[in-house]
C-alpha cells in the first residue's frame, strides 16, 4: 500500500510509521521537519507546513493517507480539498475529547459530541481542544463522504510519550518509598500507541469507514489495579497511599497534569468508561499491561534528567502532600 502520513515523528505517528514499514507498506511522510527530522532517514519525507505548502502534495498519489495532527478544521479541509482526488481514503485520529467530560457511563459513537458557535476559533486550548476537533471530523465528512475512517482516540501511553502523564507513574514506581496516588477505585482507561497504531493501520488497509472510540483495556481498570501491576512489573518496593478527592481538592492539587492522571470521580466515571465494543468487535488488541510499564520505563531510562515533563509532582510537593495526609 502507498501511505501518506501527515505527521509521523511523534509518539503515535511514530508508532504508525514503523507499524507501516513493518508490514511492507511504502510510507511517504508530510511535516515541517521540526520534531525528529531524522527519526526516519530511510523514508521519503515532504517538508512542508498544509497551511502553506500543501501545494506539493499535489500531482502524487496514495491509496490512503493517515492525519495525525490536525487540530484546526481550517487546516484539515485544506488537506482534505488538496487530497481528495489523490488518495482513496482519508484516516483521521481524532480524540475523546470531542465528548463532553461529564456525561453517562460507557457512551459509545453516537453520543453528543461538543461544537463551537465559532467555528474560525483557532486558539487550542483545554476548551476549544475537543470542539474542534469535532470540526475538523465534520470537515472530513464532506470532502471524503463515505471514504473516511475517524478515530476517537483515548490517552496515548508508552514510549515516547511527550507529556509523562502515564510515565509519571511508571517512574514513580520504579522510585519506590512513599508515594501519593489518587483513590484506588478510580477507573483509568489509555491505549498503548503502538496498539492503537496496529488497529489503525489494519483499519486502514481494510478500506473501513466510520468513526471508533479507541481507547482500553478491555475490561474496566482501576488506578489501584493499574499500580499494582506496576508495582509487580518493575519489582519496585513502592507503597502507594491512594488519598481521597476531597483530601486532593482541599490541598489544591491539579487534576490530570500535577497530580498525571487524577480526575475527580464524576468525572472520572464518565470520561475513563467509554464503550469500546465497536472496536473490539473491528479485533482491537491490546498486549500485557505489564509490557507497555517494563518498555516504557526502559525508554525513560534513556532520557536525560532534565527532559521537560509537562505532567509531573515534584518531590517536595508529594513530601508535603504524604505530611498532610498523615495529619
Amino acid at each position: 500500500m502507498e501511505l501518506l502520513i501527515i505527521g509521523g515523528t511523534v509518539f503515535l505517528g511514530r508508532a504508525l510509521v514503523e507499524a507501516a514499514l513493518q508490514a511492507g507498506h511504502k510510507v511517504t511522510l508530510f511535516n515541517r521537519g521540526i520534531s525528529a527530522p531524522d527519526a526516519f532517514p530511510n523514508v521519503e519525507t515532504i517538508i512542508g507546513d498544509r497551511e502553506s505548502d500543501i501545494a506539493r502534495l499535489r500531482g502524487r498519489r496514495w491509496d490512503a493517507v493517515i492525519d495525525t495532527c490536525g487540530y484546526l478544521p481550517r487546516l484539515v479541509r485544506l488537506s482534505a480539498e488538496a487530497l481528495r482526488e489523490s488518495v482513496e481514503r482519508y484516516t483521521f485520529i481524532s480524540t475523546l475529547s470531542v465528548y463532553p467530560p461529564a456525561g453517562a457511563p460507557q457512551r459509545d459513537e453516537s453520543a453528543a459530541v461538543l461544537t463551537l458557535d465559532d467555528e474560525t476559533v483557532e486558539e487550542v486550548t483545554a476548551e476549544t481542544y475537543g470542539p474542534l476537533k469535532t470540526h475538523c471530523e465534520r470537515a472530513l465528512g464532506s470532502s471524503f463522504p463515505g471514504r473516511c475512517l475517524i478515530i476517537r482516540s483515548g490517552l496515548i501511553v508508552g514510549p515516547h510519550d511527550p507529556t509523562n502523564r502515564f510515565t509519571y507513574w511508571v517512574r514513580r514506581t520504579a522510585r519506590g518509598g512513599d508515594a501519593i496516588a489518587p483513590p484506588a477505585d478510580q477507573p483509568a482507561q489509555f491505549l498503548d500507541a503502538r496498539d492503537l497504531a496496529a488497529f489503525t493501520l489494519r483499519l486502514t488497509e481494510e478500506g473501513a469507514g466510520g468513526i471508533y472510540n479507541v481507547t482500553g483495556p478491555a475490561q474496566r481498570l482501576t488506578f489501584g489495579a493499574l499500580l499494582s501491576v506496576a508495582e509487580e512489573a518493575l519489582k519496585a518496593d513502592v507503597q502507594f497511599h491512594h488519598v481521597s478527592d476531597d483530601f486532593l481538592r482541599k490541598q489544591k492539587v491539579g487534576e490530570f497534569m500535577e497530580l498525571p492522571l487524577w480526575i475527580n470521580a464524576e468525572l472520572a466515571n464518565s470520561f475513563m468508561t467509554f464503550d469500546i465494543g465497536k472496536a473490539l468487535a473491528q479485533g482491537l488488541e491490546f498486549r500485557p499491561l505489564e509490557r507497555t510499564i517494563q518498555d516504557t520505563w526502559q525508554w525513560a531510562r534513556s532520557l536525560p534528567d532534565d527532559i521537560e515533563k509537562p505532567a509531573d509532582l515534584p518531590p517536595a510537593r508529594e513530601t508535603a502532600l504524604l505530611e498532610a495526609w498523615g495529619r
